[in-house]
């Protein structure tokens, strides 16, 4: 009887997790792997003039060697971390201030509001990009017309400002995201402590102050995370705005630089190497961020 319901236990767990596990499998784990093995690889053609059989030989990390002697990498790499220093906690800041405003707003107005903060992440990314394109164009921004009337003419698309008219589109499109996810944290604290503290005299700011930030921090780690990870990966918005302005290159962003290698160039193990060398990076950030969240809370 006991092996009998040990059996029926683990024909249960397997299949509640079975088809998850597969899934990600091989949709995860089985893309990174053959990454790895492509990165690893170098194509030849053996035979008169170079037109022969196509022959892939294992290289070992010379593609790797390759990608970080490519100055247009390297270059786009920094840019990227750049981006992030800047875009990250702007978009942060954002969402946690909207999830509290949301938290103290009146009843009658939260739904609108929180539709109106998360509808532009419903909106696709090229679309947003698209969208925002329009407006940096000029003879066509009505942004840029009004600029002009009191003798400010913004050039949104020139190249040092490129970088931070994609950041206006990154963070208009994900905030109301983000914020999502803190306003699940703030409705998740206990109203007795609300109660408490409205009794001991607390005004409202001590109570955001002292109270609901240090409750919604995991959620604040959380979105922190992910939002490091998605900029590092930056690439629709770059790509769609490329034919709008000569200040961005192919080797713009370390995504566009292997979509390049890949697409263009047809060196997929290059690309290869150099996607596996952003997610090495995406992965250093990400965790070093979370151990210096988690010192300071100890």
């Amino acid at each position: 009887m006991h092996r009998s319901n040990s059996t029926r236990r683990r024909l249960a767990i397997f299949g509640l997790l079975g088809p998850f596990t597969l899934v990600f499998a091989a949709m995860i784990v089985l893309p990174i792997i053959v990454a790895i093995y492509q990165s690893m690889l170098s194509v030849r053609y053996e035979g008169p003039l170079g037109r022969g059989i196509r022959a892939e030989h294992f290289v070992g990390l010379s593609n790797y060697g390759r990608a970080l002697a490519e100055p247009g990498f390297v270059s786009s790499i920094g840019r990227v971390l750049i981006f992030a220093i800047v875009a990250v906690p702007v978009m942060i800041i954002l969402a946690t201030v909207l999830a509290l405003m949301l938290d103290s707003a009146s009843a009658r107005w939260v739904p609108f509001f929180r539709s109106s903060y998360f509808l532009p992440y419903g909106v696709p990314g090229v679309i947003a990009s698209l969208l925002w394109g329009f407006l940096y164009t000029p003879g066509l921004s009505p942004l840029i017309s009004m600029g002009e009337k009191i003798g400010v003419v913004p050039d949104f698309l020139a190249a040092g400002s490129i970088l931070w008219s994609i950041a206006n589109i990154v963070i208009w499109e994900f905030a109301g995201y983000n914020m999502l996810v803190v306003v699940a944290q703030l409705k998740a604290i206990d109203a007795d402590l609300f109660e408490a503290a409205s009794v001991d005299g607390a005004s409202a700011w001590q109570t955001i102050l002292r109270i609901k930030i240090p409750l919604i921090r995991p959620a604040i780690i959380l979105t922190t995370v992910f939002t490091i990870i998605g900029t590092l990966q930056l690439f629709g918005e770059p790509l769609i705005l490329k034919p709008l302005t000569g200040s961005i290159t192919s080797t713009f962003t370390p995504n566009l630089t292997a979509y390049n290698e890949a697409f263009v160039n047809n060196n997929t193990n290059l690309a290869a190497a150099e996607s596996v060398l952003l997610a090495l990076v995406a992965c250093v950030f990400s965790f070093g961020f979370l151990k210096i969240a988690n010192r300071s809370e100890q």
